[in-house]
């Protein structure tokens, strides 16, 4: 392996370290600031959305009905840096109901998860997330 290669994955790997980093934190702009202006966002067994504003409209989401933390999170990335994965496991609290998904009372859940990226000109310009759906809704009381 060359040295650029290993720079193009170090660069992107740290680029989803710092990601996680911020979601951890809470910090949405930050999360905000590693995405490109027309970022795709996956959602687990939905739809696509497109762009910074819809993923800070999904955040605020988040927001309103979870509080999470990523735990174990390991990150690999291509040797070009344009492709990145991430495994973690969820620990979070379940605080008020999210539409169309079981009523919420505080609810604790740890749920593996993990997350494929793209990534193009030093921004992450999509995120794929999965996680097992029917597992939280067993955890949660659904």
């Amino acid at each position: 392996m060359n040295h650029d290669a290993s720079s193009a994955r170090q660069r992107a790997a740290a680029l989803v370290d710092d990601y996680y980093t911020a979601f951890n934190r809470g910090d949405w702009d930050g999360m905000l600031r590693c995405l490109s202006h027309d970022v795709a966002h996956d959602l687990n067994q939905g739809t696509r959305e497109t762009g910074r504003e819809a993923f800070a409209a999904f955040l605020r989401r988040m927001q309103a009905s979870y509080r999470e933390q990523l735990h174990d999170v390991v990150v690999m990335a291509s040797d070009d840096g344009t492709r990145v994965a991430a495994e973690y496991v969820v620990h979070g609290q379940y605080h008020h109901t999210d539409e169309g998904l079981p009523p919420a009372n505080g609810q604790r859940y740890v749920l593996p998860g993990g997350a494929f990226f793209e990534v193009r000109d030093g921004a992450i310009a999509r995120v794929s997330n999965y996680y097992n759906l029917q597992d939280w809704i067993a955890q949660v009381g659904g």
